[in-house]
Formats: C-alpha cells, structure tokens, sequence
C-alpha cells in the first residue's frame, strides 16, 4: 500500500492518488503514445498476420479471402488490446500488453480444417472453447502463488529463449525450400538493422533510443528497398477500406472433438499469458495479484469467444512485445492501448495493412534479435535474485529450461504423440512453466522427504576470502572448533575491524 499524508484527503482521492502512481499508468502526449504504439505493432505484425495466412492457405482460400482473414485478425486483436490495457470491471489487466491471435492453437485449427470440418468448425470449437476458459479464468489465477521468483525467472527467460526461433525464421525465412531462403543478403539487412539499432541506442538523446526500434526498421526497410529486397508493388492491390463481415465463412459449427482440442489450446494460452502478465509486471515494476491475473485472463477469453463472429480466432498477449516495454522503457500502458487503436484501423483500412506487410522480414528479424534477447536477459535478472544454497533451486532451473528448450530445437520430438499433447508440450513456454511449477511444489512446498543436505544439485555457496585478511595469517594458522588459532594451538582474536593505529605484518 502507499503511504497517505494528507490524513484529511477522501479514500476516494487516496485510491486515486494510488493508482496514479503505478508505473503503467504514466501520462503520454498523443503523439508520443502513438509514435511507441506503432512501434508495438511493427515489433507484433509479422506474428500477428501468421495464423490467419497458414489456417487461410490450408482452408483452400483465395487471395481476397486470405485478405478478409487477416484484416479480421488485425481488427479483433485491436479491440483486444484496448480491453486488456484500458479495461472495464473484472476484464483487462491495466498492464502494457499487446493481444492479437495465439499461435498456440494452429496446429489445432490445421487439424479440424484438414478433417474436412472446415472453418466453421474452427470458428465453432473456439467460441465454445474460450467460453469455458472464461468460467475457469478465476480459478486459474490462483496459480499466482506457486510463482515465486525462481518460476517466473524459468518462464520470462524461456519465453525470450522460444522467441529467437521466430527472429531466424524472419531472416531466413519460413519455407527451406524455397530458392532464397538464408540468403546472405538477408541475413545482411537483419545485420544492418541490428546495426542501426546499437548505434542509435548509443546516443545521448534518450528520445532517439527509446526509438531506435521503430528507426532502425524505417532505415532498414529503406536500406532493403534501395537493394531490391522490399517490394511497395502491391500496396494499392485491392480495397482502401472494409469492415469485417460477421460470419463472412459460414455459421459456425460444433464439433465435440474440434471442441475439447480447442479448450487445450486454451488451457495453454491461460497459462502462456499468465506468463506474460507476470512477465511485464517485473520488467515494468508493477504490482500484479490473483484479481488482477484473472482480470487479464477474462478480457483474454471474452475476446477470443467475440473474434469469431468477426472471423478471428483465439486471442492471447504477444511475448514479443513485452520484449519491446523492456527495451525501450516505456511502461505506459496507453502506449500499448494507442497501438491497439492503429491495429483497428489497420484492419478497417487494408492498404496501410498491406505497407507494414511490405516491411521485410529480415529487418523484423533484425530487430527481433534484440527485443527476444531482451527477455531473456529480464529472466536471467530475475533468477540472480532467487537463492540456491541449501535447496533445489538449481536443479528446478535446469531441468524447466532444458524440458521448455527442447520442443523448440527439436520440432518433432513429440510427433508421434497426441495431439493434445502436442498443443501442450509443443510450446517452449507451456512447457517450462508446467515443469517449474511442478518441480517447485515437490521440491519447495512438499519438502517432506526432502534430504537434510541436497544432493549434488544443490548450488554450494560461493566462498571468498579478501586479499588483506590472507595477508595477515601465517603458516600454520587454523580454524578448529568455530575459532581461529595459530600453530601452536593459541587463540587469534577476530574483531569486526582493526583496532585504530595497529598495524598487521
């Protein structure tokens, strides 16, 4: 709680005064919040419009149809921002979260469409789906006790490690087949991006490098334009303006198998942006409890059973971009909420959607290296804080990174499994943090059975000894007992600080 020192001020006025005071709710000019907020969408576009082009392209769309999708997706994952940043009773966290469509749960919608069941049965699983993840959304937040330092330092630096393949992918890009893929060229532009990015945040003005993300992709994009690898071409291909059509694919269907696939996923993305709301409290100093969590989880869930009438799909917090409030240090959840403003226009307006799709992905890439690297540092920070010795911490830390690690550099670890099971274990994030949270329970709140002395996973504290402490001792000088005698056997007296005018030999 914050101190009052007007004694004579209202609980009204105080609870204000309060709240005005969190790190989130800082004031910025419209212009600012906008300039950081279009920044938050370039960091999140390529990731954004993904999941509508992959679930498009295997539902045997058009073009123009693919082209609805994306919008659509664009349009809801606006409208979702604005109610996890802003929020209204009982829905949105009031943190700097950027939402837009889970990729969590394409492998899911891959398999109904590939079924036959099409996107109507999409549509259908995901409302029933989020609608149950609504009900559940309370008691999922209770979890928020079982997240001590030692867990959410395993998740923040799990979820920076699981993003970097996102940052290869963007430079390389998506398909190995393909005759440029790993161009050299490419890898060169996401290098000068990086470039730019270090030397802008080098300089002395602090509005340049709270910047330098959104620079260095319009000197990047430039820089790729310059040597042919941006194409502006189709731009002005097809409508300037159009508003999504409810059910545009059909009414939606229902299917009990499609269904409780999708509540899995939803169970994973409850858990991933529990992650990530815990996530960005620590990086932006906020303070974050159980209602708060669940606030979150709502506005998460009752925008994922609204998007489908809108033909989206399940809507979840963008790892991404909490990467972006660390680098830049702007906590202000209005510039998240500004970027939620232009990712509704840039669904209501094609033609700006389709000049941020011309930014290429290598300068994505480019700039990713350092938001991705960013979270993980964060993790890193968060674990230096969690004590080792005396306990199993270590090995809590090892084993969830490794476990969350592992589906990342090996996609088909799990292929033979079910799918459920893939949905789950498939995400480097999911992964870890069901591991630390279990781990944690056995090892730190059932420690009944644990041993007296740890076994060798146990961290062993560190051990110094000054230099001016070694230079006083002589040979044969011992610790025996708890005291510290020479060799003959006599006692050394040891003082907290040298008696004034002695002098050691």
């Amino acid at each position: 709680m914050f101190a009052v020192r007007n004694s004579t001020k209202t609980s009204n006025s105080t609870k204000t005064g309060a709240e005005s005071r969190r790190p989130e709710d800082e004031r910025l000019g419209i212009g600012t919040a906008f300039t950081f907020g279009l920044q938050h969408v370039l960091t999140m576009y390529g990731g954004i419009i993904a999941p509508p082009l992959i679930i498009g392209a295997a539902a045997g769309l058009n073009p123009t149809e693919v082209g609805v999708l994306v919008a659509a997706c664009l349009f809801m994952g606006g409208l979702a921002t604005l109610l996890q940043t802003l929020g209204i009773p009982f829905f949105g966290s009031q943190l700097p979260l950027v939402q837009g469509v889970s990729f969590a749960g394409v492998a899911t919608m891959l398999a109904i469409v590939n079924q036959g069941s099409g996107l109507p049965a999409v549509f259908g699983a995901v409302i029933v789906a989020s609608l149950i993840g609504l009900v559940i959304a309370p008691f999922f937040a209770q979890i928020v006790r079982f997240f001590p330092p030692v867990v959410t330092g395993t998740v923040i630096t799990m979820i920076g490690l699981s993003l970097v393949p996102v940052a290869a992918r963007w430079i390389t890009g998506a398909n190995p087949q393909a005759d440029n893929y790993a161009d050299p060229v490419f890898v060169g532009i996401a290098g000068f991006t990086l470039l730019v990015i270090m030397l802008l945040s080098k300089l002395g003005n602090s509005t340049i490098s709270r910047l330098s993300i959104l620079i260095a992709m319009v000197v990047g994009t430039i820089f790729a334009a310059l040597i042919g690898k941006a194409d502006f071409s189709k731009v002005f291909d097809g409508p300037i303006f159009a508003f999504p059509t409810p059910f545009a694919f059909g009414v939606p269907t229902f299917d009990l198998a499609a269904i409780v696939s999708m509540t899995i996923v939803v169970l994973v993305i409850l858990t991933e942006t529990t992650a990530d709301i815990i996530a960005v409290a620590e990086i932006t100093g906020s303070k974050v409890d159980r209602k708060r969590i669940a606030a979150g989880l709502r506005a998460d869930m009752v925008s994922s059973a609204i998007s489908p009438i809108f033909n989206s799909f399940t809507q979840s917090a963008f790892a991404q971009n909490v990467g972006l409030v660390a680098v830049t240090k702007i906590k202000s959840r209005y510039a998240v909420a500004a970027g939620g403003v232009i990712l509704i226009v840039l669904g209501l307006l094609p033609v700006l959607g389709r000049i941020v799709a011309a930014v290429p992905t290598a300068v994505l890439g480019g700039a990713g290296l350092v938001l991705f690297g960013t979270v993980t540092a964060s993790g890193i920070r968060t674990l230096s804080k969690v004590k080792y010795d005396g306990n199993m911490n270590l090995i809590i830390v090892a084993a969830s990174l490794s476990f969350g690690v592992l589906p990342e550099v090996n996609h088909d670890i799990y292929m033979n499994f079910p799918t459920w099971f893939q949905v789950i274990f498939g995400s480097g994030i999911s992964s870890a943090a069901i591991m630390a949270i279990l781990l944690n329970l056995v090892f730190n709140h059932f420690s009944q059975g644990n041993p007296s002395n740890p076994s060798v996973f146990a961290a062993s504290p560190v051990r110094a000894v000054k230099t001016d402490v070694i230079r006083v001792l002589r040979e044969g000088d011992r610790y025996v007992g708890g005291k510290l005698v020479d060799a003959k056997g006599a006692p050394i007296p040891v003082v907290d600080e040298e008696p004034e005018g002695s002098t050691a030999h």
